[in-house]
């Protein structure tokens, strides 16, 4: 019987961590796997780690604020099991899934990535992100199967640390491989490059069977706050002349430092970027065929696009401060 490590890295989640237990407690009951749970608590401050407690069923590490990466990584290195599934804390997994993974091991075949879902019942944010990535991966979305993918086709498939199951072996040494661009692991991309650094030894395998919904943030202020983070992690993950979207992420430098001193003389072209954020999240709504969704698109994607590239700024701040 194989033996499997849940590790659950939460950070300020007492909302949301007792529907995650929930939901992975049914998926490791239709599973064979023998499990202990895990869940890492990045110095929250919310009462998340004691209502992990007053669920039970698993083991709460505490640890001063350290970032995700760092989260994760303490969670392997304490991990008993032969295999580990790295669970976010907003993740509901579907009951079937791990039966799925379970049938589905063979040597060879033993990393897999969440199908991840996108709750849109969650609002205005959840419609934005599932239309964003639903069209950066339609590769896979318009046919989801099961399937995997390698650094040849790394960036058209939808992955993640977010539902992540991969042997315990493997991340570890993804994870000691690591490097991130800045001197605080806080600010870093912990998700590419741990990624391809398993993609360069066995295939990523993705499956519909393997699946999961993700819970986005509600309110304003966590949406633009995740946005921003975004954009920073986004300059360590992808300013390097390797990745697909390094042409895209000088694009937006360029474009955005124009746009700024343009404005210093006109702020109408304020406006006018906004705007044609804006027609470009309602054009990715119809390209979808979900032309419902164009009016939230419209007045989000500027929102996020703002918010998104200013935290790029602050990553290339981020990486000139560390090479200094």
């Amino acid at each position: 019987m194989p033996t499997l490590t849940v590790v659950i890295p939460v950070f300020i989640e007492a909302a949301q961590i007792r529907a995650t237990l929930a939901a992975l407690d049914r998926a490791l009951e239709e599973s064979s796997f023998e499990p202990d749970v895990l869940v890492v608590d990045d110095g929250s401050t919310d009462g998340t780690a004691e209502a992990i407690e007053a669920a039970g069923g698993a083991t709460v590490c505490r640890q001063v604020n350290r970032g995700r990466f760092e989260t994760r990584r303490a969670g392997i290195e304490l991990a008993r099991g032969e295999y580990c599934l790295l669970l976010d804390s907003r993740v509901r997994l579907d009951p079937g899934a791990l039966r799925f993974v379970e049938e589905h091991l063979e040597p060879g075949r033993e990393i897999w990535n969440g199908h991840v879902d996108i709750d849109r019942e969650d609002g205005p944010y959840a419609v934005f992100w599932d239309v964003l990535t639903r069209r950066a991966f339609r590769t896979y979305f318009g046919e989801p199967r099961t399937t995997s993918f390698g650094l040849a086709d790394f960036e058209r498939f939808p992955k993640g640390t977010t539902c992540l199951f991969a042997p315990r072996a493997m991340l570890l040494e993804a994870f000691e491989r690591f490097r991130s661009g800045y001197d605080d692991l806080r600010n870093a991309n912990d998700d590419a490059p741990v990624l391809r650094s398993l993609a360069a030894v066995q295939p990523i395998n993705i499956s519909p069977g393997f699946r999961c919904t993700y819970s986005t943030r509600t309110e304003l202020r966590g949406f633009l706050r995740h946005a921003f983070h975004r954009g920073t992690v986004f300059v360590d993950g992808h300013g390097r002349p390797e990745s697909a979207w390094f042409p895209i992420l000088i694009g937006l430098f360029v474009s955005s430092a124009g746009c700024v001193l343009v404005a210093r003389r006109s702020p109408a072209v304020v406006v006018a970027a906004a705007a044609v954020a804006g027609a470009g999240g309602a054009a990715l709504s119809l390209a979808e065929r979900r032309p419902r969704d164009a009016a939230t698109m419209a007045w989000v994607t500027p929102l996020y696009a703002a918010a998104h590239v200013a935290g790029m700024w602050r990553g290339l701040g981020l990486l000139v401060r560390a090479r200094l």
